[in-house]
């Protein structure tokens, strides 16, 4: 076999140095794709999150990995939905269960950091009201300025106890500056509440624990660093794969059987073209073509011969290594006067190498561009928690366990459908008006960026879509589901009592062509002509009328804190109370003034009786809540004014 010759002239050092830019780019880039992070978070807590409680407690103890803010925020809701929390403090730092791990920015870098030291903050309980689910809620801003926010549940099976003499449950909302300080790193790499079926926390034991692990899952981090380089390193270590291996195909290539200098390949002692190719393996095996039965050109071989490939670069024919046989023995290389055309040549290896180069460029462009977003979560697999609930930053919230997909997100980014467009689709209505009190077909279309109406939605929640209509006084709330033709125009009856101005939201989720699910919800005005008269929101009051229900919602809604809110309508058995959409009950937000829009999810089964949601309040001001429930095959609709 013939030592290949070494790729000589401006050609081969021009390929040389491109394939050591690929290299020396990966060993530069690879590296900086950012590694979930978490800071100050919390580590464990006493008693444990989802534990059951049998003696009567007086405090709770959150153990973070820093000692909080002097402002922090800490709310324990009972099983009644009131507060039982009676203030909080500083306590004695002490050795965790286990230690976490931690992602800090050190010179530009992340870096793991390992703790053992818990800080506490010591939360003073009133009294214990009953037995049943107390929930407690947290807001922090970190030393490096990101949010620390949470919620961890356990549940109480005790005897209850009795309240202080003259004590009442507080209705204090967190620190202004302190809303301000975790709003702005609300889209930062951990903030929020916990994902459906995840833990709470960002910081990750390094060993099995029973200690709860709270703060956020997009921020968790696997012991063994699984999610430090994510899918960056992964396509960055494919590119290099796929560079390596054809840079050593191409340099271990043989030298083919030259032909002299100057012979054409039609002389005599020359193969005439288009007959095919002669080659003698190194064993001395003879290859040769031959007719197939169908008339066709065929290899013929000897049954023991390794099979080669053979290929040509422009205008000078080679032969690659033939592959080894399962024998173990030394691949055979077959000398090959090929026939034209598949050999790259020194341009399209260029090219090929060159590719590989934008693509690598390209993928750390976009890393770069996405490392201002969550992180991929990974916790899917993780024991579920209950009273954890995910900050959504397409508008939805979910309690754990319920959603067909997560939404990360925080504060002011958890209103949407204050748009038309949104991650490259557009609700287009084919009319925006209509007359009062007329039953008329809404049809509209979800158009993506090609111009074309989108056709392939997820079911979540029963349906493909969920189309919300609020007249922008916050009255007139509807909760309709349009069916979609084959062409993708939705369509579904609409009647709108009072003339006025409306917000029609489209709550969906595309799917895309990896098979992902894109959730989204625009939103778009819709008017009906006619004298209006603007009906005034009522007051804040816990209680509405459903129906013939009255529907009792109990639960403090926090700016900026995770905390339950729970309904439960009057005289209605937890057993007649049924599933509708998937769900116990459906929780629609819309703010005052802009229409922000907010969609809750409520745990999967009741909470001592009621359907619970976890709200995330995401800013102050007024809201219209709406809750949908069903009895005996009906839906019901409860409305609430929430004022923060």
């Amino acid at each position: 076999m013939r030592c290949p010759p070494p790729a000589t002239g401006p050609t081969g050092r021009a390929l040389a140095a491109l394939l050591a830019f690929v290299l020396a780019s990966a060993v530069v880039l690879l590296p900086t794709a950012r590694p979930a992070q978490a800071h100050g978070t919390l580590a464990m807590s006493t008693p444990a999150a989802n534990a059951t409680v049998t003696e009567a407690l007086t405090t709770v103890e959150l153990y973070f990995t820093e000692q909080v803010a002097a402002n922090a925020y800490f709310t324990v809701t009972g099983p009644g939905g009131g507060r039982v929390d009676n203030g909080w403090r500083q306590g004695s730092p002490r050795p965790l269960d286990k230690p976490v791990r931690e992602y800090l920015l050190v010179n530009g870098k992340f870096e793991p950091k390992e703790y053992s030291t818990g800080f506490p903050a010591v939360v003073t309980l009133a009294h214990l009201p009953a037995a049943g689910q107390y929930a407690v809620s947290y807001l922090s801003v970190a030393s490096d300025g990101e949010p620390v926010r949470g919620t961890m549940s356990f549940r109480y099976s005790g005897r209850a106890t009795a309240a202080p003499q003259g004590w009442r449950p507080p209705v204090d909302q967190p620190d202004p500056a302190l809303v301000a300080a975790a709003e702005q790193h609300a889209t930062s790499g951990h903030s929020g509440g916990a994902a459906p079926g995840g833990p709470t926390a960002s910081a990750v034991p390094l060993a099995p624990s029973t200690a709860a692990t709270a703060a956020s899952p997009s921020a968790a981090v696997r012991g063994d660093d699984e999610g430090g380089l994510g899918w960056l390193a992964w396509t960055g270590g494919a590119v290099l794969v796929v560079a390596a291996v054809g840079f050593a195909a191409w340099r271990r290539r043989p030298v083919p059987a030259a032909r002299p200098v100057g012979r054409p390949a039609g002389r005599a002692g020359g193969r005439p073209r288009g007959q095919g190719a002669v080659a003698r393996s190194g064993t001395g095996a003879r290859v040769g073509r031959s007719k197939s039965a169908g008339g066709r050109q065929g290899v013929t071989r000897p049954a023991a011969a390794p099979r080669a490939v053979v290929t040509e670069r422009v205008g000078v024919p080679v032969a690659t290594e033939a592959a080894a046989t399962t024998t173990g023995t030394t691949a055979a290389v077959a000398e090959v006067v090929p026939a034209r055309g598949s050999r790259l040549g020194n341009t399209g290896l260029a090219l090929l190498v060159g590719g590989l180069v934008v693509a690598l460029l390209a993928g750390f462009g976009l890393g770069r561009l996405g490392s201002g977003t969550r992180p991929v979560d990974r916790t899917a697999a993780a024991p579920p928690v209950t009273g954890a609930a995910v900050s959504a930053g397409d508008g939805h919230q979910h309690g754990p366990g319920t959603g067909a997909h997560t939404h990360p997100g925080d504060g002011a980014a958890q209103v949407t459908g204050l748009s038309v467009n949104a991650g490259g689709y557009t609700v287009q209505p084919e009319a925006r008006t209509q007359p009062a009190g007329v039953r008329a077909d809404y049809r509209f279309r979800i158009v993506g960026t090609d111009g074309q109406p989108a056709t392939r939605f997820a079911v979540v929640h029963d349906k493909q879509l969920h189309l919300v209509v609020v007249g922008r006084d916050l009255s007139g709330y509807q909760h309709l589901h349009p069916t979609m033709a084959a062409d993708g125009t939705w369509t579904v009856p609409l009647t709108l009592a009072r003339p006025g101005g409306y917000r029609i939201y489209a709550d969906f989720s595309v799917t895309a062509a990896d098979g992902s699910t894109v959730p989204l919800v625009l939103g778009v005005d819709h008017q009906v002509p006619g004298a209006h008269t603007p009906v005034p929101l009522p007051p804040a009051a816990p209680r509405s009328t459903a129906g013939p229900f009255t529907v009792t919602m109990t639960g403090t809604p926090t700016v900026g804190v995770t905390v339950p809110l729970s309904f439960r309508p009057d005289g209605v058995e937890p057993a007649r109370l049924e599933r509708y959409l998937g769900a116990y009950g459906h929780l629609v937000v819309v703010r005052e003034g802009d229409l922000g829009y907010v969609h809750v999810h409520p745990e999967q089964e009741l909470v001592d009786g009621t359907v619970r949601f976890w709200l995330t309040a995401p800013s102050a001001g007024r809201y219209r809540a709406f809750f949908d429930f069903q009895v005996d095959g009906k839906v019901h609709t409860a409305q609430y004014t929430l004022d923060l």
